[in-house]
């Protein structure tokens, strides 16, 4: 047999020039017996098959494909150190000022004043006792105060007022049994101690109304003690009003959710701005800011010098992962063959393209940074095992207009256009939050629901503030309130029905029920936005106002309250007002309260109906 060279392989197999050299595609075993036993074990008698597999498959072809071995990066991170409140007046940024550093950003984003009262209606009497406690606890430190009863005097200047069972103003401490009982004990015995705080918050002095000749100075150094002790002790808003406890706060009435903003120092000069738009409360992650270009919040601290460290990369591990080695059976708890996405499921599809195409493909880096802080990637090189060197440049680096992949995971997108958002933006924050918040019983509870049998939105207070700071249920203080003014305005015996039937114009529905009714939005014809408004009583036909903060938003001003339309779905919205309480890192102990959104439970019905015919007495027939 004379042995022939062939020069052109590829060429010679295309053109089929000489019929002895085969084409395959696939190689595999063949049984002949019935006894399959044999067959699967997959016994291998000649090498040569396992590099023609080898070269079937490509293995054999020069590739760059070496393993990370180190990997050195350089990243900058800066503490934020500004801070802004996105709900000014008339929709316009608050005044923006340092951050405080002894805080978690939670309760600096979350916290609102205190309600001390409703309109002319006192409440908050819990905090009130406290505070006149702590003044008398500071004035029974000295023997000499102590000795002249400074004390009895201030309950006598301040003083808890009883409340009149016969004046309609005052059915908030008269008509709930709990609530009156308390108010009772309380009355003309203990010290009103906010009244004195808003005396000294207001510029006054502990001494003023006190005939104190020698001991005025004493008592005008406790004052300070007293402001300071209820300022650290629940924390609210820098420059808080307590006239307006509606205001000075993150919070967006109108969009019921927290707008804030902070600002880090960053490498090239200047200050990153990073908004919060739509941050509903509870745990704040990195996910709820996002990069506002060419914004400043009149940050100058420079940046602080970047981290260097070189690390090693280990290759990123899932369950269910293809394996890359032949004969060698995958994880059995991850059936990826079993999801089925549609074609325009676009997330389960680079799902399952990054865990079935690209799984061995992904190295991890770990990267320790401090908690608080705005980090960005400065640079990035990887060692391979050739020792050949690379520079990792981002995988978003340029703009959209350029012929380059935009893709990025796991960075802060930008409020402005796509394109304005350059590579130096991308960075990752790391909230100076904490890890554990112990949150207190609602002390309001409103859901917002829509009543499509009404064609009306619904702010059902399912618990509401008592005025001893408790929280009480909606339906329980409704119909106690109720029964009050009942018991004030009996009801007047009717004349004897002329007709078999009567004419009802609506029906009644709970009073912690408040209606928000559609209104156009001004200076457009199209779009609505919902309006607070109010149901009559049923006893008098007064309005029904609210008893919870979050739904008197303006009432006590005069002004109105307008809520979008699209913050109400029909699976409704609900508003909790908590305290919350954690401590810092370095121990301290932090309380504030807050407002916290969730998704509400659909749809419900308030039974309100109009135009209604009642049966009445004289519809029996005669004689029986």
């Amino acid at each position: 047999m004379t042995e022939t060279r062939i020069q052109d392989l590829p060429g010679a197999m295309s053109r089929r020039d000489h019929p002895t050299v085969g084409v395959w595609n696939r190689l595999e075993g063949r049984p002949r017996t019935t006894d399959f036993g044999r067959a699967l074990r997959v016994e291998v008698r000649d090498p040569l098959w396992m590099l023609a597999r080898q070269w079937q498959l490509g293995e054999f072809r020069g590739t760059d494909g070496g393993s990370p071995v180190t990997a050195t990066y350089s990243v900058t991170a800066s503490p934020p150190g500004r801070f802004r409140s996105d709900t000014g007046p008339d929709g316009a940024p608050g005044p923006a000022g340092p951050l405080p550093p002894d805080r978690p950003l939670e309760a600096v984003a979350e916290r609102r004043p205190l309600p001390f009262a409703f309109g002319t209606e006192p409440i908050s009497f819990d905090l009130r006792l406290a505070l006149g406690r702590r003044w008398l606890k500071l004035l029974a430190r000295s023997s000499e105060l102590r000795s002249r009863r400074f004390g009895e005097r201030y309950v006598e200047l301040y003083p808890i007022a009883l409340p009149d069972p016969a004046n309609p103003a005052d059915s908030a401490r008269v008509a709930h049994p709990e609530v009156w009982a308390a108010t009772q004990a309380v009355a003309g015995r203990r010290l009103d101690g906010y009244l004195l705080y808003l005396h000294l918050k207001g510029g006054g002095h502990a001494a003023d109304g006190i005939d104190a000749r020698r001991q005025r100075d004493e008592l005008n150094a406790l004052g300070p003690r007293l402001t300071g002790w209820f300022d650290d002790l629940i924390d609210q808003p820098s420059g808080a009003d307590p006239q307006r406890p509606e205001g000075n706060s993150t919070w967006d009435p109108r969009r019921l959710e927290h707008r804030f903003s902070v600002s880090a120092a960053v490498p090239a000069g200047g200050e990153r701005v990073l908004t919060a738009p739509e941050y509903p409360g509870g745990e704040l992650g990195w996910h709820a800011f996002s990069v506002t270009p060419d914004a400043t919040l009149g940050g100058t601290a420079p940046a602080p010098a970047p981290i260097n460290r070189t690390v090693f990369p280990s290759p990123v591990r899932f369950s269910g992962m293809p394996l890359p080695r032949w004969w060698a059976v995958e994880d059995g708890r991850t059936n990826f063959a079993a999801v089925t996405p549609d074609s325009t499921d676009l997330a389960r599809l680079i799902f399952l393209e990054f865990a079935l195409v690209y799984s061995n493909d992904w190295y991890q880096l770990p990267c320790d940074l401090p908690a608080g802080t705005f980090a960005s990637i400065q640079g990035l090189a990887v060692t391979d095992v050739f020792g050949q060197r690379r520079w990792i440049t981002p995988a978003d680096r340029g703009r959209d207009g350029q012929n380059r992949q935009h893709w990025s995971m796991y960075t802060l997108n930008s409020l402005g256009s796509p394109g304005d958002q350059l590579a130096d933006d991308v960075g990752l924050l790391l909230p100076p939050g904490t890890p554990k918040v112990a949150t207190g019983p609602a002390l309001e509870d409103v859901v917002l629901v829509r009543d499509e049998s009404a064609n009306l939105v619904w702010g059902v207070e399912q618990t509401v503030r008592q005025a001893t700071g408790e929280g009480r249920s909606g339906d329980e203080a409704a119909a106690e309130t109720l029964a009050f003014r009942r018991r004030l305005h009996p009801p007047t015996t009717p004349d004897d029905p002329r007709a078999p039937i009567a004419y009802q114009v609506m029906s009644s529905v709970p009073e912690n029920w408040i209606p928000f009714i559609p209104v156009h939005v001004p200076g457009d014809n199209r779009a609505v936005q919902l309006q607070r408004a109010a149901m009559p009583s049923e006893v008098d036909a007064t309005p029904v106002r609210p008893r919870t903060a979050l739904l008197r938003e303006g009432l006590d001003a005069g002004c109105p309250y307008f809520v979008n339309e699209e913050e109400v779905p029909r699976s409704g919205t609900r508003l909790t007002v908590a305290y919350n309480r954690t401590r810092t890192r370095t121990g301290r102990v932090v309380l504030w309260l807050s407002v916290h959104r969730t998704t509400g439970r659909g749809e419900r019905s308030s039974g309100l109906s109009f135009d209604l015919l009642t049966t009445t007495s004289s519809s029996a027939e005669p004689g029986t």
